[in-house]
């Protein structure tokens, strides 16, 4: 089972930065030159709501160490508006503009195309939500370890 664990932990990084890739190709497809699939992901988890910043990575809707670079220059290229409390000039809250609710649309309409393809490779509602309980499961264990150990 070892060896099992260990390739399950790679094929989860992989994948995630496999993902992040087919992002930016479909960005260039767009015609979409000016920011990457990090950062195209973070306007999607945003999607139509307003979030404050230190929330994006609690949610874990944002898994990057630079957040707050990301951050900066989606809102200089105008995808992102931020808003600063009056009660604690700390604490930022983010939306989209409606330069990224078009970009997110767009992108949601490539992943429902993606979707078709699942069945097509043998993957069904049922074998998705297979997995998905698996790695919920996963996700737990390792949450579990980082609040109380190992032991």
């Amino acid at each position: 089972m070892a060896k099992e664990y260990l390739e399950l932990t790679r094929l989860i990084e992989r994948l995630h930065r496999r993902f992040l890739d087919v992002l930016r190709s479909e960005l260039g497809r767009l015609g979409v030159k000016d920011i990457n699939g990090v950062q195209a992901l973070l306007l999607a988890n945003v999607g139509d709501s307003e979030i404050v910043i230190r929330d994006l990575i609690e949610r874990g809707y944002y898994q990057g160490s630079n957040v707050s670079y990301n951050i900066k220059k989606l809102t200089e290229l105008g995808y992102l508006e931020q808003e600063r409390s009056a009660h604690d000039k700390r604490s930022v809250t983010i939306r989209l503009t409606g330069k990224a609710r078009d970009i997110v649309a767009r992108i949601k309409e490539f992943e429902e195309r993606n979707t078709g393809k699942l069945d097509e490779h043998g993957l069904g509602a049922e074998k998705i939500g297979e997995v998905l309980d698996a790695l919920r499961r996963l996700e737990r264990i390792w949450s579990d370890t980082i609040r109380y150990g190992s032991g």
